[in-house]
């Protein structure tokens, strides 16, 4: 499991949803929702881009929670860069000319990239973190949805960006599952003027 105990994600019952926060807390009220005899399915997902997150609850609740704590400290060493920072070396290819260019450049490549990256991050006016969010709502709504009425139709809204179109098409599914779709794909509702 990649995710750390802190990642914050959701946990449905069917269509109901069950808890929601960092993975430690959310994985022990899943375990206490299954000891209950929860109906299922049980799933749990990763908010940031819902992906079903495989829970590993046997044996106790400090087992649990420690498991997940050592999932987070087993991470690959790190290469050349400079952690602390976040700043993790990685591999580009490019051209000679393109390294001759970036050689040029004041501060070096390190700096001309990382200016390029930010300045086409801003210019293409949240795209990518449009499509990562309908990647993540198409994610969720593919494991609980399916079977819904208006599935199709409201995936059709949803890669159109229609929250509107989507909202009405969701209408008849179970409110946590309509909300928390609405909420991963469009972000929260924002008051009306």
């Amino acid at each position: 499991m990649s995710e750390s105990p802190t990642t914050n994600c959701s946990a449905f019952d069917g269509g109901r949803l069950i808890a929601a926060g960092p993975l430690k807390e959310v994985a022990l009220a899943v375990k206490a929702a299954l000891d209950a005899g929860a109906a299922g399915p049980v799933l749990t997902f990763d908010d940031a881009d819902g992906a079903v997150i495989d829970l590993d609850l046997r044996g106790s609740d400090a087992e649990i929670v420690a498991r997940l704590g050592a999932s987070a400290d087993e991470a690959p060493p790190r290469g050349r860069g400079r952690p602390k920072l976040g700043v993790v070396a990685r591999e580009v290819t490019l051209l000679p000319r393109h390294w001759d260019w970036l050689a040029a450049q004041p501060g070096g490549a390190s700096v001309a990239l990382r200016r390029l990256v930010e300045q086409a991050r801003r210019s293409d006016g949240g795209a990518t973190e449009a499509n990562q969010a309908k990647a993540a709502a198409f994610r969720f709504l593919s494991a609980t949805a399916g079977n819904l009425p208006g599935f199709e139709e409201a995936l059709r809204a949803l890669f159109a960006g229609d929250r509107v179109n989507f909202a009405e098409r969701a209408s008849r599914w179970p409110p946590d599952v309509r909300d928390y779709a609405m909420r991963i794909a469009f972000g929260p509702r924002k008051a009306m003027s």
